[in-house]
């Protein structure tokens, strides 16, 4: 008996301790089930913010996608205007083209109208195009823009991140973008509306605005302008078209008549011309209007009636439409000038003597040119006395060219307004050196020897404040002078004055070095542009160091641009005479090195590491090796041409 009680009593200690486990495992299971909740109660708020931060992406999705489909349709209205511009230019360009030849300029406007609609087009097409691929970023906490894209490369637009802030993990989709896209797309509407209103109109004395039309009811914008402004117009062009203008309309008729005559005579070589002759004498004798431009090139004393011919050309410049000329150019071969072309002096603005002869007379004519600006002596024949007086009378002259003048062995030039002097000698005045001398010339900007002579020139500058142009200059000028400063063959014989006006400088080193331009740059403390025309020789030495106790002002503080041509990276003077300006000018941007033939990149790099420009002097310099074809000379494309600060620039210049 008291083994069963003993054996219940065990069981009954088994079961309370089964029960006490199995209560424990219950307060365990209820406490893990409580953390559960609390979990999945995070996890569900967690849901709920994604949730919330998708539905606001999604809402700015929605708003920058109508933006972008607004600015699409507009870009595409845009692109329909532009075609039916397009069109009714094309319309205007082929009625044009079915008119009389007098109306090119017609046709001018029609083309232009048709290359403005073509652009307005690509405009529109280009807006279209940037409102298709417009892309949206994620604008980060440091503000960088962020793009997540699918595999595809299409920009997702919903994105949540559970590590971070709705704030910071928000997707941006700013006004700004759209708005730039949907002002792309109206900049061309609103530029064809603009085109669409515009109208030229012709107002008359009671201020009523009216429009010209053509039989086709298109609008003739030309014939709207006033007479004095369509007789400018006609007077620009050249004599066979501006006399085709008539043929537009009867006004246009009577604007020719009267408009500022344009005259061009060239005589064709080997005939005899008898039918220009007779119809410049028509043009003359009919003709309402004043003359503002004659342009008469007789190149062979054959080419007119030996009868008549020079009397008639006589009678011509003294016609009473030439009475007011203004612009001149006379080109007469071989033939005695008529004493005629003078008495269009007082009023010339611009004259032009090619290969004329000048009577010995005229030195004694006592020539007065108040009003005459530019004035060009091309291959002429004259006496000394005979240019001097001429160019005392010039008071108001701002540009000389003396080109090739025959039979003068010095000038002296003493002019109040002259800024740009250009010469050249005559290649037959062999054994004569024409001696020029700048006496007194206050307002000279530019001294502008034209060519490579051969030992025919000197150069004698006296009194030039303002001179900042020199150039070219060469070996073959055998003496050039400033003050006490002279150059002898390009060869310093002793630098004592200096110009500090000077900024461009073109030099032509043959038969000379380094040195010897070192010592011009001496001379011209302030220049900023250097020309240097190479042509080394073997024995040439250009291999020195910059003297720092003895330095250069314009390397120090001006010299910004040095050009070097007919560069020969294969000879050590060349390469010598490049590097020395690479690692010695301070303040230089930008360096042109023209090399004689096309090298492939290879040599460049070797070329540059020789010219050592990892240690150029001014980190700011953008050094350049190009092609140069084998020049020999610079030709100034207009030496007329005041508004240009560097005529030698590679823009305004030609080389040969």
């Amino acid at each position: 008996m008291e083994a069963a009680v003993a054996a219940l009593e065990a069981a009954a200690e088994k079961n309370a301790g089964a029960a006490a486990a199995a209560w424990e495992a219950a307060v365990a299971a209820f406490d893990a089930a409580t953390g559960a909740t609390g979990v999945a109660k995070a996890a569900k708020e967690a849901a709920a913010a994604t949730l919330a931060t998708a539905k606001q992406a999604a809402a700015a999705s929605s708003t920058a996608k109508k933006v972008a489909l607004a600015a699409e349709a507009a870009a595409t209205k845009a692109a329909g205007v532009a075609k039916a511009a397009k069109k009714a230019a094309e319309a205007t360009l082929v009625a044009a083209e079915q008119a009389t030849a007098a109306s090119s300029t017609a046709v001018k406007v029609a083309m232009a109208a048709d290359a403005a609609a073509k652009e307005s087009a690509a405009a529109a097409a280009a807006a279209m195009h940037s409102s298709k691929k417009r892309s949206f970023h994620q604008i980060d906490d440091e503000g960088s823009r962020v793009g997540n894209r699918d595999d595809r490369g299409n920009l997702h637009l919903i994105i949540a991140s559970p590590t971070r802030s709705s704030a910071a993990s928000s997707t941006c989709f700013g006004k700004e973008p759209a708005a730039s896209v949907a002002a792309t797309a109206k900049e061309p509407v609103a530029a064809m509306r603009y085109s669409k209103k515009l109208k030229f109109h012709q107002i008359d004395d009671g201020g009523s605005g009216g429009g010209n039309r053509d039989n086709r009811g298109n609008l003739d914008l030309i014939s709207t302008l006033p007479d004095k402004v369509l007789g400018s117009i006609i007077s620009l062009l050249p004599t066979k078209d501006g006399a085709r203008t008539q043929a537009i309309s009867r006004r246009w008729l009577l604007l020719w008549r009267s408009a500022p005559l344009n005259l061009e005579v060239s005589f064709k070589q080997g005939i005899k011309n008898s039918k220009l002759i007779a119809l410049v004498s028509k043009i003359l004798s009919k003709h309402r209007g004043h003359a503002r431009r004659l342009h008469l090139f007789l190149f062979d004393p054959t080419d007119i009636p030996a009868c008549s011919g020079e009397s008639k050309i006589d009678g011509w410049l003294r016609s009473q439409v030439l009475d007011t000329l203004q612009e001149l150019d006379f080109t007469y071969r071989n033939i005695a000038m008529p004493l005629s072309v003078f008495r269009f002096a007082p009023t010339l603005r611009f004259a032009r003597f090619r290969k004329c002869h000048f009577p010995e007379s005229v030195s004694t004519l006592h020539l007065k040119f108040p009003c005459l600006k530019q004035l060009t002596m091309d291959m002429v024949a004259i006496t000394e006395d005979g240019l001097h007086s001429m160019l005392t009378g010039c008071t108001a002259l701002e540009s000389l060219e003396l080109r090739q003048i025959c039979g003068i062995g010095g000038i002296c030039i003493s002019s109040q307004t002259l800024r740009s002097l250009a010469f050249s000698t005559h290649h037959v005045n062999k054994g004569v050196i024409l001696q020029l001398v700048i006496k007194d010339t206050p307002a000279l900007e530019r001294l502008l020897p034209l060519y490579s002579y051969k030992g025919q020139a000197t150069i004698r500058v006296i009194l030039a404040p303002k001179l900042e142009i020199l150039g070219w200059l060469s070996e073959g000028i055998s003496k050039v002078q400033f003050g006490s400063t002279i150059f002898e063959k390009m060869i310093a014989v002793s630098i004592t004055t200096k110009i500090h006006t000077m900024k461009v400088l073109v030099l032509d080193s043959i038969g000379t070095n380094l040195g010897a331009v070192l010592d011009f740059l001496k001379c011209f403390p302030c220049l900023v542009r250097l020309y240097v025309m190479l042509h080394p020789t073997k024995d040439m030495d250009n291999a020195r160091k910059y003297d720092l106790l003895d330095p250069i002002e314009c390397l120090e503080f001006s010299l910004k641009k040095v050009v070097l041509m007919n560069y020969d990276g294969s000879k050590r003077p060349s390469v010598d005479f490049a590097k020395f300006f690479v690692l010695n000018t301070k303040l230089l941007k930008e360096m042109e090195i023209g090399i004689l033939n096309n090298r492939n990149d290879e040599w460049m790099a070797n070329q540059r590491k020789q010219l050592h420009v990892e240690n150029r002097a001014s980190r700011d310099a953008r050094i350049e090796l190009k092609m140069d074809r084998g020049t020999t000379h610079l030709w100034i494309a207009d030496t007329h041409d005041l508004s240009m600060a560097d005529p030698f620039d590679n823009k305004s210049f030609r080389r040969y």
